[in-house]
């Protein structure tokens, strides 16, 4: 496997993933309040993305997959601690994204993380994986 064509993978992934979780992000603001539940639902379009538009079905679709539904869960918690800082503070997201800096909202999103989102976010990848290791059925 050539190298310059895996890193284009895992970018595209990563991007899939990154705008997975902004989208994520949506429903969690508007209910005001963590959705971890989305992470399977997350994982399953992440993967079928992966598989049909990133790489062709196999084991690194699987990882790059899982790996996505990953960082998607991972992105939502650092959004939402910056949005609970602009809301506390009376500043826009992209100036609590700014000021508070990537070392302060892991540690924020950290402390929101709960055992049941730990749960659903390995569910979700492990879905993720799973689908994307698969071949796609065949129209009849």
């Amino acid at each position: 496997m050539r190298l310059i064509p895996l890193l284009f993978a895992a970018f595209s992934a990563a991007m899939l993933g990154l705008a997975a979780g902004a989208v994520w992000m949506l429903p969690t603001m508007a209910l005001q309040r963590p959705l971890p539940a989305l992470a399977p639902l997350v994982g399953a379009l992440l993967a079928l993305a992966i598989r049909s538009w990133v790489r062709p079905a196999g084991r690194v679709a699987a990882v790059l997959a899982a790996g996505a539904t990953v960082l998607a869960a991972a992105y939502v918690d650092v959004l939402t601690a910056a949005a609970r800082i602009a809301g506390s503070m009376g500043i826009g997201l992209l100036d609590a994204l700014r000021g508070a800096g990537l070392t302060m909202l892991l540690s924020l999103a950290e402390l929101a993380v709960r055992p049941t989102g730990i749960a659903f976010t390995l569910a979700g990848a492990l879905l993720a994986g799973w689908i994307a290791s698969r071949q796609p059925r065949k129209a009849s």
